[in-house]
């Protein structure tokens, strides 16, 4: 195996155990937990944390260092897997979706999703 590969490996294995973390914290309920906190607090809770992150990934990737923005940035991922596992999705359905889009170009995958029929609500 390539060093590169290994490299990727530590990455993905890296959030399969944040994202392990994070679903004992939801299913363990430990005292004193930001993750219950934040699981306690609903969809809008999260919802809210995920919105004040991307926010502040967008600040840094304006006005901050690079290391800055590696920070925010991690902090966006762990409340998006903080939100998967609130609505029990796994990062493989993630991992799978974009995987799915490769060879395929942003423009291009964008139309077909606007293309797409829309869910009757009823």
């Amino acid at each position: 195996m390539s060093q590169n590969n290994e490299a990727r490996e530590t990455r993905a294995e890296i959030l399969e155990q944040l994202f392990a973390v994070i679903e004992g914290r939801r299913d363990e309920r430990p005292e004193g937990s930001y993750v219950v906190t934040l699981l306690e607090g609903g969809w809008d809770a999260i919802a809210e944390k995920i919105s004040e992150e991307a926010q502040e990934v967008v600040e840094a990737g304006r006005n901050e260092s690079d290391e800055a923005l590696a920070h925010e940035v991690a902090d966006l991922l762990f409340h998006v897997w903080v939100g998967l596992a609130s609505r029990n999705v796994s990062p493989d359905a993630v991992f799978k979706e974009l995987a799915r889009r490769f060879g395929i170009g942003g423009h291009e995958e964008k139309a077909s999703r606007d293309a797409a029929p829309t869910k009757d609500p009823a």
